[in-house]
């Protein structure tokens, strides 16, 4: 491979690009854009396939700047090559509403593939996106017709392999012999803190290698274009491990602060770029300048790369001839669009039904519907027995060589990870045509709440399917009972909750999860069994909330989430024999009962009646929904669930105790406050 005089001047101009876009937003880091330049230039104007006038084609290369603070980097790139990131977005870098904001958003930024700044993060994402080629390969690639066979390149830094959720994304990556993902390691052997040396001293060839990676060193990253460009040939021939390029860069390269944590974080001093202008042969006059030679570099590559989306379109032609039914398959789920009827295979229940655990019940609906929604890769991490999430016909995804599965398997042994779980599963999202699935117990969420967090915030719909979901796990005890878990869950914008109490509201519950195109669900369902509920509904649970018993004259309203929804409905049976009239509200999702209009939330929490929540839980954040709550405001215990709940006095008759006591107070006071005004007008 040649390289010109126009290549080392495009670099250069990448260089010089960042350090006027940092400057100008005065916030921001030059530091790595500058030294990342070469390898990011050889990648995109050599290696990449892109269609910077149909960014969503789905056999284009995909990119993750795992290190997402470099973003300045990826927007200039965005920019040369012809994606609608103009120069007059590279001045309003990191300004408010700008189309360049401070770390890489998938759901702002066209051609950006996902949501990258907390580091690891990317890396994981990456290993998602890899494990989407595959699969769809395997799925729909014939003789002849190789629809899918794009790469994953990433960036990452120094940063992201410190992260614990990388080095879980790595070893499964490893394990999956994931080929076609090539990871170019900026070792700049600095950090916000220093020189690495502070903290980061092991051999990271040496740890990638004995993750099943195969692993190329180059020396110098600043200006030996050769070496970059063989090292990502022999990976791409490399077809049973992923690579990992360790390159050797210099922070802030050409600044007078190069290889300082001082260029990391900070703009360049005006008179820093001056001087670096003039050392890269341009006008230390003129700001945001792109010579038409770099210009005219980029745009051939585009260029390439739309000759080949239009021969990827022309052979999905020939393919949907020769193939029917699967092309109709796959441009469906390409556009996000469900089987026509899918639905009507969710299970349904009436009171007759046996009492089941809701993780049996999620068992049920995936055995329904797993096949009819080839869309869907489920997996746990390293709790299938108990999550349940395995359906009967389902294959594993691993290599063909592995002897346990194949890549067109659609069940994910994700091992005890559930960060790298979560953060893999938006990547297989972004990758198109896809709908994960992810599973552990309740309590362990948190582990993985950076993840999903970046799920809710880049809209990606991904199913977090949680069991053992209170106190009612019983014996494993405080460590496992999950307290807060819920209400974190609840006051992340854009991620649904799901407490469903019997069969009915588990099918609502994955109805709405597998419908909503654009958010993550979290199922949360019971270890032990419940009774199938009078007036529950797959329907109404879409709601979020709902009147399950109606009663004239209501003394009260007891709103119940998950197994505490029959809790609710036999305390208002023992109410009802002291003369009291306790209405039952099921609230499977807050998140979702708060979106509904106006009336219909008054016609639910109705003016003139008290209201008590009833959740084993933290009482946190009910005050929205009850004037007075029922739960657990301390960490749990452990013993025999019934003894447990006992215990924390979430039994029958200590529940009609306390609501005796609270209807009590509200006739003495003689008026009850509107919960529907109050919060919601």
């Amino acid at each position: 491979m040649s390289f010109t005089q126009e290549d080392t001047h495009a670099i250069n101009t990448i260089r010089v690009l960042a350090a006027d876009t940092v400057f100008k937003s005065n916030s921001g880091h030059p530091g790595a854009p500058m030294g990342c330049a070469p390898m990011a230039h050889l990648l995109f104007s050599r290696f990449m396939n892109y269609n910077p006038k149909n960014p969503k084609w789905a056999n284009r290369d995909r990119f993750v700047l795992s290190n997402g603070h470099a973003c300045a980097l990826q927007y200039i790139l965005l920019h040369l090559m012809g994606y609608p990131t103009t120069m007059d977005d590279l001045k309003s870098f990191r300004q408010l509403h700008s189309k360049t904001p401070g770390h890489p958003e998938c759901h702002m930024t066209e051609g950006i593939e996902v949501t990258t700044g907390p580091l690891g993060q990317g890396f994981a994402n990456a290993v998602g996106l890899a494990i989407g080629e595959a699969h769809m390969a395997a799925t729909y690639n014939k003789p002849g017709f190789e629809l899918f066979n794009n790469y994953t390149f990433m960036i990452t830094g120094d940063g992201c392999l410190q992260e614990g959720v990388a080095s879980e994304a790595a070893s499964l990556a490893g394990h999956l012999q994931l080929g076609k993902l090539i990871a170019l390691y900026d070792d700049n052997h600095i950090s916000i803190d220093g020189d690495t040396e502070v903290s980061f001293t092991e051999d990271v060839v040496k740890r990638f290698e004995s993750y099943g990676w195969h692993v190329l060193v180059v020396k110098d990253g600043n200006s030996d274009l050769e070496s970059i460009a063989k090292a990502v040939e022999e990976a791409k021939k490399v077809t049973d491990k992923p690579t990992l390029i360790k390159v050797f860069t210099t922070i802030g390269f050409g600044s007078l602060m190069a290889g300082s944590e001082k260029v990391h974080g900070s703009p360049l001093k005006a008179d820093d770029i001056v001087q670096l202008k003039k050392a890269m042969g341009f006008n230390p006059e003129e700001s945001f300048h792109v010579p038409q030679s770099t210009y005219d570099l980029y745009h051939a590559k585009a260029t390439k790369g739309a000759a080949i989306n239009y021969e990827w379109d022309a052979l999905l032609e020939k393919y949907s001839a020769e193939f029917p039914t699967l092309a109709a398959d796959l441009k469906r789920r390409l556009a996000k669009e469900l089987p026509e009827d899918w639905a009507k295979a969710l299970p349904r229940f009436t009171p007759a039904d046996k009492p089941i655990a809701t993780r049996k019940l999620s068992e049920a609906v995936l055995n329904k519907v797993a096949d009819l929604l080839p869309e869907l890769m489920i997996g746990s991490a390293d709790l299938t027995g108990s999550n349940l999430t395995r359906w009967k016909t389902a294959v594993d995804f691993q290599p063909e060589n592995s002897g346990i599965g194949n890549y067109s398997g659609r069940y994910l042994r994700y091992g005890v990870r559930e960060h790298g779980m979560a953060a893999i599963m938006n990547g297989l999202d972004a990758y198109g045509g896809i709908i994960p699935g992810g599973a552990t117990f309740l309590n362990f969420i948190s582990y993985a709440s950076g993840a999903v967090r970046l799920s809710a915030l880049s809209g990606h719909r991904v199913l977090y399917i949680m069991t053992h979901d209170s106190i009612g796990l019983g014996e494993d005890g405080p460590t496992h009972q999950p307290i807060e878990t819920m209400a974190m869950i609840r006051a992340t914008p854009n991620l649904v909750d799901m407490r469903p109490a019997d069969g009915n509201e588990t099918s609502g519950a994955y109805l709405f999860a597998i419908s909503a195109k654009d958010r993550p669900t979290v199922l949360a369902f019971t270890r032990q069994d419940l009774p199938q509920l009078e007036g529950s509904s797959v329907e109404k649970t879409l709601f979020g909330g709902y009147v399950l018993q109606e009663v004239e004259g209501a003394d009260v309203t007891l709103v119940g989430t998950g197994s505490e929804v029959s809790l609710a409905v036999d305390a208002a049976k023992l109410l009802a024999e002291q003369g009291i009239k306790a209405r039952i509200v099921s609230m499977p999702s807050t998140t979702l009962f708060d979106e509904q209009s106006h009336e219909y939330r008054a016609s639910v929490l109705i003016d003139g009646v008290p209201s008590v929540s009833v959740e084993a839980m933290t009482t946190f954040g009910w005050n929205r929904y009850a004037h007075e709550s029922l739960g657990i405001d301390t960490f749990g215990a452990s013993g025999p669930f019934k003894e447990v709940y006992k215990y924390f006095e979430l039994v029958p008759e200590d529940v009609a105790a306390k609501v005796q006591k609270i209807v009590a107070f509200y006739k003495n006071e003689g008026h009850v406050p509107s919960l529907v005004r109050k919060y919601f007008h």
